[in-house]
């Protein structure tokens, strides 16, 4: 039997894009993922975000539904588009309207918002401007998030600037898996550099315009990094491969430099002039807590041969996997935890913001049955126990994700929900992970 301590924070988390739908309504202009998904070949199937959970006229069932789950905090993001159709210039109140709802029936119903401001669905008119890396985003993004706080400040106490900038960054930029779906090394470093430099931008503009009794972090994708033996050569390529995911955005913001290695092996190939003279001292502005989405681990074996500059490959270690083909390993949180407290921020609060999983869901008799994400969710809370009794300030569990939704490039296939949605008729059904999950919040927390 474990319990969490009275004051941890029992969530869940959606995006924008992934469940509002209604793209075209009310003055909402067009995301560089709306151009993704009518661009040929990009998504599963030629899903769209058209629809989706159609979130923005259902929230109110949505809010209730979490009010019945005992969901005590509801982090969601804000579509840029819906707020600014053109990325800057006037802004769209219709918009921030539906959010000013949004937000007042989550505190009729006792629930806390926690509020991301970037979450991908970057205006496609700046990305016509060349997107993050155009280093003029950083102040598009500035005034974006200025906004926000002076509109919403008095209602959201707690903000987040970006959700994961690596997968913004490299799969946006990098590998080209992401929108804008633009291939290129130099390219995926200049993105990130610009995306960091908005967010400590921003986080100097919530001291000066946020809510005083507000806090302000950021969410990082991460990951526990192995080798795949003990030779040298695969420690080195794990720990290239921790430097590429982990350091290159944790070292910016909290010890406000990149990691040498990573620099000098970057270097050796390519332009790096977009980092100015003051930029880390803007990036490294200090946080109020940290926000992390964990799903699985790297075993990584080093690859001589390839022409990437990183030189690893992944290994398969044999794990159970996800149906994302992502290895399950709870170890793998508890490891990162520790290690976060121990390198980074061994008094501010961390709060795992994304974490859960997509299965292939059974139906019975009309009940859905995830007992994989069940025992998923259960694993990993249990690794968060465990990083609390070491000492370390776990302060809340946010899980991925409330409903079944756009999973970005693989379109409506791949279900992460503790909510069963029926794409066709909308029908919204908890799914037995959400009445566990239910029950673990009834319980204070406490469950075997």
């Amino acid at each position: 039997m474990i319990r969490f301590p009275e004051s941890f924070v029992w969530g869940t988390a959606t995006s924008a894009f992934q469940i509002e739908g209604a793209t075209k309504a009310d003055g909402r202009g067009e995301s560089i993922w709306d151009r993704f998904c009518y661009t040929e070949g990009k998504v599963k199937n030629g899903d769209t975000g058209d629809i989706a959970c159609d979130h923005f006229h259902l929230y109110q069932e949505d809010v209730r539904l979490m009010r019945d789950l005992h969901i005590q905090s509801y982090r969601f993001s804000i579509s840029w588009p819906r707020i600014f159709p053109q990325g800057t210039g006037q802004a769209n109140l219709k918009g921030l309207d539906f959010y000013k709802r949004l937000i007042d029936q989550l505190l009729k119903q006792g629930i806390e918002p926690m509020a991301t401001i970037y979450h991908w669905d970057l205006p496609q008119a700046l990305e016509d401007q060349g997107g993050w890396q155009n280093r003029e985003m950083v102040d598009h993004f500035e005034q974006y998030a200025s906004f926000l706080y002076e509109e919403l400040g008095d209602v959201v106490k707690k903000w987040i600037t970006h959700n994961e900038p690596w997968v913004v960054a490299y799969l946006g930029y990098g590998n080209g898996e992401f929108a804008p779906g633009i291939k290129g090394f130099e390219e995926y470093l200049r993105a990130a550099h610009h995306v960091l430099l908005s967010h400590g931008k921003s986080v100097s503009a919530f001291r000066e315009k946020g809510p005083k009794d507000g806090q302000i972090g950021i969410t990082f994708n991460l990951n526990s990094t192995y080798a795949g033996s003990p030779s040298r050569e695969d420690q080195e390529a794990a720990r290239r491969y921790d430097g590429f995911l982990n350091r290159w955005y944790l070292d910016p913001v909290f010890k406000g430099e990149y990691p040498k290695d990573m620099l000098d092996l970057y270097l050796q190939k390519y332009n790096l002039d977009f980092v100015q003279d003051g930029d880390l001292k803007a990036i490294s502005q200090p946080i109020d807590f940290l926000g992390i989405n964990y799903y699985s681990i790297m075993t990584a074996l080093d690859e001589s041969q390839a022409e990437d500059v990183l030189k690893f490959q992944a290994l398969k270690t044999g794990r159970p996997t996800t149906a994302m083909d992502w290895e399950i390993e709870p170890n793998g949180l508890f490891d990162l935890l520790v290690r976060i407290n121990k390198e980074y921020c061994s008094k501010t609060p961390i709060f795992i913001t994304e974490n859960g999983a997509a299965f292939e869901d059974q139906v019975v008799n009309g009940e859905i049955m995830d007992d994989d994400r069940l025992d998923y969710i259960k694993q990993h809370l249990q690794a968060c126990h465990k990083g609390i009794e070491h000492g370390i300030n776990v302060s809340g569990y946010y899980v991925w994700s409330l409903l079944d939704n756009f999973e970005w490039a693989s379109g409506y296939e791949k279900r992460f929900g503790i909510v069963h949605v029926d794409f066709d008729s909308l029908k919204r059904t908890p799914k037995k992970s959400a009445l566990w999950y239910k029950e673990v919040i009834s319980n204070q927390g406490c469950f075997e």
